[in-house]
């Protein structure tokens, strides 16, 4: 389960630590390495998955595929720009210049732990996002309690 948010600078080579709260609990293959499903997210994000989690999107997308050209875009636009990528031996994750480009990344990003993913923001915009929802979130509760979102409108 991936909570909470930090702050990373991108080294010279595009690289970024992951922060040891999300490697918590993954395992590790034959070189003794971590390996992602990184892709494009919302909202100007990138999204982070392991690749259990991102077997559980990929099946809920699966079935999906004939539901019309929407869901048909949609999923062309999400695989098409998703990747396998490992970490090196410092567990650093190489981000690709397309998907840092796609959502503006630059130097310092925000991870942003969302139970079954991280989302890999550029650190302004996360700020950003979240000083403009920060009151929204009373108003919430309604989604989290799983009623909808609320209609008051306070």
């Amino acid at each position: 389960m991936w909570l909470g948010e930090s702050t990373h600078s991108l080294d010279d080579k595009g690289r970024m630590s992951v922060p040891r709260r999300l490697l918590a609990g993954q395992s590790f293959g034959a070189e003794g390495r971590v390996s992602f499903v990184l892709t494009l997210g919302f909202e100007g994000c990138l999204f982070l998955f392991t690749e259990a989690a991102f077997a559980k999107a990929v099946a809920r997308l699966e079935t999906q595929a004939f539901a019309g050209e929407e869901k048909r875009n949609m999923q062309r636009l999400f695989f098409s720009k998703a990747q396998h990528v490992e970490l090196d031996e410092k567990n650093r994750l190489n981000l690709p210049e397309k998907l840092k480009q796609l959502v503006g990344i630059d130097r310092e990003v925000a991870i942003v732990g969302l139970v079954d993913r991280a989302e890999i923001w550029p650190q302004a915009k996360w700020e950003a996002f979240d000083a403009s929802h920060a009151r929204d979130f009373g108003r919430l509760d309604s989604v989290l309690l799983g009623d909808g979102p609320s209609g008051s409108g306070a």
